[in-house]
């Protein structure tokens, strides 16, 4: 038998696995995709954004409701994770703000990277998954997860970086998230609109005016199946996400008709593909990839 494909998502707090690429990662677990998720802090500084959990006992366990959350969340997208016990850098409110002492953001880059690049070469991903430099949007986390992420699929396969971690191994691909984009929004703002059920996305859609898409969308990965397994685990984090807020106003099935993807920018590539594409393995075939190690 040929050994299975392997993916790695890397992510800056418990719920992104949800909020991007759930789609992507529930529909290759069920193609037979070892499926890995690398949560780099435990979100101990995230806000509670759904009035319904905002309670003192909720705040006061905080870090370990999240733990709890993130492994249901696992439990229902069908995939491994592992937290890489970074503390949450939080979200200054004032760019100027300092970021607290010990928190991921503020890591040296090599302390940073040394767990990531363990997992990849333990896990030995063919593709990993991460945000843009700018970190989708600029929480000190997210750029420093680009960071991470970057320097583990450049180093992992260097035998001479990061001695002591494990055998080298070269992962094959690597995609920033591409989810929030005006063209999508615009789109579905469209058609809520033309099936007159009005849009919440007239806002979001203005804020892109002055912040200009900065990475081309190069592969769209057909999911539209797997949008409620998606919401099933977004709805996991109780803390992060409201069952009645933004993430739910648009219907399933529009989502499905106007934009049954999810889609991805190839930011490094070492194997020879030809753009666009729907698929995150094309170019890697599973027979002529090796198992991981155990």
């Amino acid at each position: 038998m040929s050994a299975p494909l392997r993916l790695m998502a890397v992510h800056a707090h418990p719920d992104d696995e949800s909020s991007k690429g759930a789609a992507t990662m529930a529909r290759y677990v069920a193609e037979g995709v070892d499926v890995l998720v690398c949560t780099l802090t435990g979100g101990e500084r995230g806000s509670i954004l759904n009035p319904k959990m905002d309670r003192p006992e909720i705040l006061e366990n905080i870090a370990e409701v999240r733990r709890l959350e993130m492994e249901r969340a696992r439990e229902i997208l069908g995939v491994q994770q592992r937290f890489m016990g970074f503390v949450d850098s939080g979200l200054p409110e004032d760019e100027n703000e300092a970021l607290p002492e010990g928190c991921f953001a503020v890591q040296p880059i090599e302390v940073a990277s040394e767990g990531l690049v363990a997992a990849v070469r333990e896990f030995r991903p063919h593709v990993i998954l991460t945000y843009d430099d700018d970190g989708g949007y600029p929480h000190p986390d997210h750029i420093m997860t680009n960071r991470v992420s970057v320097e583990a699929f450049e180093a992992a396969g260097d035998p001479d970086r990061y001695p002591g971690t494990g055998e080298p191994w070269q992962p094959l691909k690597l995609y920033y998230h591409m989810g929030f984009t005006k063209d999508r929004f615009e789109a579905l703002h469209e058609a809520m609109n033309a099936r007159g059920i009005g849009s919440p996305y007239a806002d979001w859609i203005s804020r892109w005016e002055d912040r200009p898409q900065k990475w081309p969308v190069t592969t769209r990965v057909p999911c539209g199946d797997y949008f409620e397994v998606r919401d099933e685990a977004l709805l996991a984090h109780a803390t992060q996400v409201d069952p009645d807020g933004f993430w739910f106003v648009c219907p399933r099935d529009l989502q499905r008709e106007i934009w049954p993807t999810e889609d991805y920018h190839l930011a490094r590539s070492l194997v020879d593909v030809e753009l666009p594409e729907n698929d995150l393995f094309t170019g890697i075939h599973a027979d002529t990839v090796s198992p991981a190690c155990h």
